[in-house]
């Protein structure tokens, strides 16, 4: 692989992806309140999460309540909430093989399936960053859709929430942790070993014709 401190700065981009990840998985505010129109109804603001949907008091009193049934959730919210835990599962496990892979650590003595073990971990990254991406953006496209509905009262309109953005920014790093392991994880080509069983096994008709 390349060098150390690359290294380091993918690991770097991949803990803090997969932070935002959890935060985006754990924390209710994926769609928020929308006061437009004739809703100017302060006294009260709703967040919807993958889990929960909340009420905030303007007292900062706050009242959570899971969600009844899967089945009768949205498809995109059941969506995000398969890709949000595989990504958490693909981030997770990318890391471990990343740590084995990598030069600075010595949990595989084999220097030639070090570059194999850390491209494994890229693509994982990469596909963990492509699922959270997928997921916000769902999520995202169905919110600002019934926004612009007009057929949808505007008490049920709602806005972005923080974890859509916090999700993308999770997506990007681990797109670009993930990008930057695959590109200085290529196997050394031209290896010693490989050019002198080529030399021997030329060198050995040589031989023999001489002798003959």
């Amino acid at each position: 692989m390349g060098s150390v401190g690359v290294q380091i700065v993918c690991v770097a981009l991949c803990v803090f992806g997969l932070i935002g990840v959890i935060v985006c998985c754990a924390v209710p505010l994926w769609k928020v309140s929308s006061f437009t129109g004739s809703n100017i109804v302060t006294a009260q603001s709703t967040q919807e999460g993958l889990w929960t949907s909340c009420v905030v008091q303007s007292t900062g009193q706050q009242q959570c309540k899971n969600y009844e049934s899967l089945l009768v959730l949205p498809s995109d919210l059941q969506a995000a909430r398969a890709m949000t835990i595989i990504s958490c599962m693909l981030s997770c496990l990318s890391l471990l093989i990343l740590f084995c892979g990598a030069d600075f650590t010595t949990c595989i003595e084999n220097e030639d399936a070090k570059p194999k073990i850390s491209l494994v971990a890229g693509v994982g990254m990469l596909l963990a960053g492509l699922l959270v991406i997928i997921a916000v953006s769902w999520s995202a496209n169905t919110v600002v859709t019934d926004f612009n509905n007009p057929l949808v009262p505007a008490s049920n309109k709602k806005e972005l929430g923080p974890c859509i953005f916090v999700g993308w920014g999770a997506g990007v790093l681990l797109l670009l942790g993930g990008g930057l392991i695959c590109c200085f994880s290529r196997p050394k080509s031209g290896s010693s070993g490989g050019a002198a069983k080529y030399y021997s096994n030329s060198s050995a008709p040589v031989a023999n014709k001489n002798y003959v």
